[in-house]
């Protein structure tokens, strides 16, 4: 296959400079096709002659990522030293490019797998996050096990690039004058480097902003079709160092601003005070997929999910059948779930502004009275949690170490659901009423495993996730079947949510909306007021106001972003990140907002797989545009100037 490399043939050096360079290019062209065949169910409104838009896109961005990781390389090359065409010099020169380009490979192969979890590409923020996890060399060897073909394709990329990197050899121009070469190096140089800014920035106009990943929104349907535009050395690159916020300034009034939304709530201090225990179940990677109660009318009726006791709940609480997240990774949830902070830009715990001053839902029940306490069966820090926890007014955080029984670790994140929820109910038993806690479950994740007495035992389905979510579901079952004998279970209202949605089976889960869909239970107990269907729009962030209002708060006022789902006036709606643009779920209509220009519309109530864009033809959706724009400056600017509580 690259005998047509082995021949080393020798041409003027710059040449050789634009065809190592085009080289890396092409590869990246190669990595855009294969996330696509990895991915390609994630992309179901991709057609042939939309993937050939975004091959012709993506080549901006990966000239930018290109030339970011070769500057070196390149001054290295170009330079005029006198040993530059040596053995030794030019074998130095090969260990650079490939050791950056390498890198750039690297990057470009783990989002082949784990676009599937985060669905978005990653960037930066990912190395703040697994700075937190003490067990990063056993996860990445099991990363490495389990998709091992991903490994053989870094490994071949490289080793294709090696060959075909020495298939032209330069050489030095020779000039009837010694002193000119060392002119035209120069000149190449400068020219290198005027091209490079230019290649950079996306465009050599003095007005032109520097590419960055929103830009991508010009080649494609819907914002999360970015991913494949996209290449993961820029995002990296881009978001490198950045500021995770930007100050918006829509209205110009805090008056205008406050009448369309306001994220301020003074609780009617004539509530009576019911004083209800409260424990917050997040799920992880629940979708709304997984739910045969939320799904009837999949497979001609017949689809069960797999969930049959949270099924069964159902029947008796009140659910939220179009909920969403307000993120797409683990540690975006806390802040969305128990603070009522959503996740835009960059998750809230990683972000410059973690330290601001927040009124967490436990913090605003210890007002009330209430002992609080966090649970994760992980070690203690893991995702850094237990420092939210600490934020967010938690009295106590009880994690692997308060468990304290190795035997029941599960190998590789932390304590199996199943003992752990057990624990979790052993320990709410000790407390004294009205007390507010929340667990955070773990055994729903990659490597997808279960105990070794239930391998046999939970439907495996079509996703290897599928059978970790049986499992966790029967954890629950256990655990409520252990909580109901207990005295605080009558007078506890119960929410179950999850962290963020997983990868879907059907194809309705995999587009732009649906990839945040997630349940969103309500379950108290013999009140029967607190049952049925809400079919409106939900979300993560809706989850502290309603319960503070359905438990009679009426302490001082508190900063959520969110809605009190229990008030039928509500103005209810979902705000997502996705790819450097916002997407907003309001009525009928999803809009995707780049912060400036609007990148796509669609109605839902006609198209609910968003195949077409109304962006240019119906403009009924920008009378939805002065919420979304409210709401982004609300947040971004209240997030700058430190304002998430009341003065």
């Amino acid at each position: 296959m690259f005998f047509i490399f082995k021949t080393g043939k020798t041409y003027n050096e710059y040449l050789v400079l634009l065809y190592r360079l085009l080289l890396i290019m092409a590869f990246y062209s190669a990595f855009r096709i294969v996330f696509y065949l990895f991915n390609a169910s994630s992309f179901p409104n991709i057609d042939f002659a939309s993937f050939i838009t975004i091959m012709k896109g993506g080549l901006m961005f990966d000239l930018s990522a290109m030339l970011y990781l070769n500057g070196v390389y390149a001054l290295l090359y170009i330079l005029p030293l006198p040993f530059k065409f040596s053995n030794a010099y030019q074998y130095f020169l090969k260990s650079v490019y490939l050791l950056i380009n390498g890198l750039g490979f690297a990057l470009n192969s783990i989002d082949l797998i784990y676009y599937q979890f985060i669905q978005k590409r990653t960037t930066y923020n990912v190395f703040n996050i697994l700075e937190n996890e003490t067990n990063m060399t056993k996860l990445w060897g099991q990363f490495i096990i389990d998709y091992w073909y991903v490994a053989v394709i870094f490994i071949a990329s490289v080793w294709m690039l090696s060959i075909a990197y020495s298939a032209l050899k330069p050489t030095k121009i020779n000039f009837s004058r010694r002193w000119i070469y060392p002119i035209v190096s120069v000149l190449a140089l400068a020219l290198f480097s005027g091209f490079s800014i230019i290649g950079m920035r996306g465009g050599y106009r003095h007005s032109t902003r520097p590419i960055n990943m929103a830009n991508a929104g010009k080649f494609v349907n819907t914002p999360d079709e970015m991913a494949v535009v996209l290449n993961t050395p820029f995002c990296v690159i881009r978001t490198w160092g950045k500021k995770s916020f930007t100050a918006y300034d829509y209205f110009e009034t805090e008056e205008e601003l406050n009448n369309i939304y306001h994220p301020f709530y003074a609780p009617d201090t004539a509530n009576v005070e019911s004083k209800k225990n409260v424990v917050i179940i997040i799920l992880e990677s629940f979708s709304r997929e997984l739910f045969g109660s939320l799904n009837t009318d999949l497979d001609n009726g017949t689809y069960k999910g797999y969930t049959p006791f949270l099924d069964s709940l159902a029947q008796h609480s009140m659910v939220y059948s179009h909920a969403y997240a307000n993120g797409r990774k683990s540690i975006d949830a806390m802040p969305s779930v128990l603070a009522s902070i959503p996740a835009l830009v960059l998750p809230y715990v990683v972000s410059e502004y973690s330290s601001n001053q927040i009124n967490g839902l436990p913090y605003l029940l210890k007002k009330e009275g209430y002992h609080t306490a966090f649970f994760h069966g992980a070690p203690n820090g893991s995702m850094g949690f237990d420092a939210f926890a600490q934020m967010a007014g938690f009295d106590e955080y009880k994690g692997m170490t308060e468990f304290n029984n190795d035997d029941e670790f599960d190998g590789m994140w932390g304590i199996w659901d199943e003992p752990f929820f057990q624990f979790y109910a052993d320990e709410m038993n000790k407390m004294q009423e009205p007390f507010m806690t929340s667990l955070f479950s773990l055994s729903s994740h990659h490597p997808f495993k279960v105990p070794e007495q239930y391998t046999d035992v939970f439907p495996k389905g079509t996703l290897p996730l599928h059978q970790c979510v049986g499992y966790t579901d029967n954890a629950l079952r256990l655990f409520f079947k252990k909580a109901k004998e207990m005295p605080w279970y009558k007078n506890t209202l119960f929410v179950i949510t999850a962290d963020h949605s997983s990868r879907g089976h059907y194809n309705f889960s995999h587009i732009s909306t649906n990839k945040f869909q997630i349940p969103l239970i309500f379950f108290s107990p013999g009140d029967s007021t607190l049952q049925g269907v809400d079919e409106r729009i939900a979300q993560q962030i809706d989850i502290m106001p309603t319960v503070l209002n359905y438990n009679g708060y009426n302490k001082e006022p508190y900063v959520a972003f969110g809605n009190n789902l229990l008030d039928k006036d509500a103005n209810r709606f979902a705000i997502n990140y996705i790819n450097d643009s916002y997407q907003l779920l309001h009525d009928n209509y999803v809009i995707h907002f780049d912060g400036q220009n609007i990148i796509s519309a669609f109605d839902t109530s006609k198209d609910p797989m968003l195949t077409t864009n109304i962006k240019d033809t119906d403009k009924e959706y920008l009378n939805h545009l002065p919420l979304m724009k409210t709401i982004i400056q609300q947040y971004n600017n209240r997030m700058i100037e430190d304002r998430l509580t009341v003065e």
